[in-house]
């Protein structure tokens, strides 16, 4: 599901009336958005808007997007819903639901029931099916796309839980510590797994990407384990990088069979994996405007999700620092 880039051709406002031109449905509905926020209130309580000869309205970017992390915070569907509305506002087109993570796997899942019973907070902290059906028409009928994040092999703490094997054993002084880190790359049974999950995701997502994660991957875990020690030498692979480009690009030939496009996080690119062309990079990290030259000059299309971490708070004018410093796009 592939929103079109809205295009509001006229807007006009006069005495005989008001008229928009766009070219989509979803160009018509921005300009109503627009039309709505010209409106202001009169001394006497009545409503006013002022004459309009010619409004011209088309968006700088393609992706204008907002994050969630429903992992880390559950959040219950009616505010997800409220903020789709309060999307709207403001013209914004995707919602990046990163809905999973290490803390809780709240997505509620047909094929493994397990990883939502006993990967979530509790049986309460879901994200029923109809749930998700429900946040993804309600995002389209306001010009929404919902893309789905489902974050490996890192930020998979939770995943473990409902899905023996998944991830990697640590180990210290030869010996299983009780430690696990990530999805373990070398196991029939993790690829299984992971193409029917994502095969039920597609179903579940019809949009066209999926945000596949690949940020914050700790090597450690994967060094201390003598089975992937031994499947490195197998492999003639010496450095951890290599396992992590053996994973990503098995996990993206997985994907491009169920025709999806996708976005990975800018570590992916950092670490010099090769992967293909028409991979979306991510770049969250400060330093953004280096990484940014580079990515594109690197001939990969790139969102910039460096700024307004609204979960950076702290008393006083916080909105000063960040204005000055960075201008988000995509």
């Amino acid at each position: 599901m592939m929103l079109p880039l809205y295009c509001v051709d006229y807007l006009k406002v006069a005495a005989d009336g008001a008229y928009i031109t766009a070219t989509t449905v979803f160009g018509a509905m921005r300009g109503l958005e627009t039309f709505s926020q010209l409106i202001y209130h009169r001394p006497d309580g009545g409503l006013a808007i002022n004459e309009v000869t010619g409004l011209y309205d088309q968006p700088r970017f393609q992706y204008r997007g907002i994050l969630i992390d429903t992992s880390r915070h559950f959040v219950n569907l009616h505010t997800i819903l409220t903020h789709l509305d309060a999307m709207v506002y403001s013209k914004y087109n995707i919602l990046h639901w990163h809905i999973v993570d290490d803390p809780s796997f709240p997505y509620e899942s047909y094929t493994f029931p397990d990883l939502a019973a006993k990967g979530a907070f509790d049986h309460e902290h879901i994200y029923t099916q109809e749930d998700v059906k429900t946040v993804i028409n309600y995002a389209y009928e306001r010009g929404i796309r919902v893309i789905p994040e489902f974050d490996t092999p890192g930020h998979t703490q939770s995943w473990g839980a409902g899905q023996p094997d998944l991830l990697t054993p640590c180990y210290a002084n030869g010996q299983p510590n009780g430690e696990y880190g990530p999805v373990n790359p070398i196991l029939n049974s993790t690829w299984t797994f992971l193409t029917s999950l994502y095969q039920e995701i597609d179903n579940v997502f019809p949009d066209n990407y999926i945000h596949l994660g690949g940020d914050e991957v700790s090597f450690t875990c994967w060094e201390s384990n003598p089975d992937i020690q031994a499947w490195m030498k197998k492999m003639g692979y010496t450095d951890y990088a290599k396992l992590e480009e053996y994973y990503e690009n098995n996990l993206i030939d997985l994907v491009n069979k169920l025709n999806k496009s996708y976005v990975v996080w800018q570590e992916i690119f950092d670490n010099g994996l090769k992967i293909k062309m028409d991979t979306v990079i991510d770049v969250w990290k400060t330093g953004w405007e280096k990484e940014m030259d580079a990515v594109t000059k690197a001939g990969y299309k790139v969102i910039l999700s460096t700024c307004w971490y609204l979960n950076r708070i702290s008393y006083g004018e916080d909105w000063k620092s960040v204005s000055n410093t960075c201008s988000c796009a995509a």
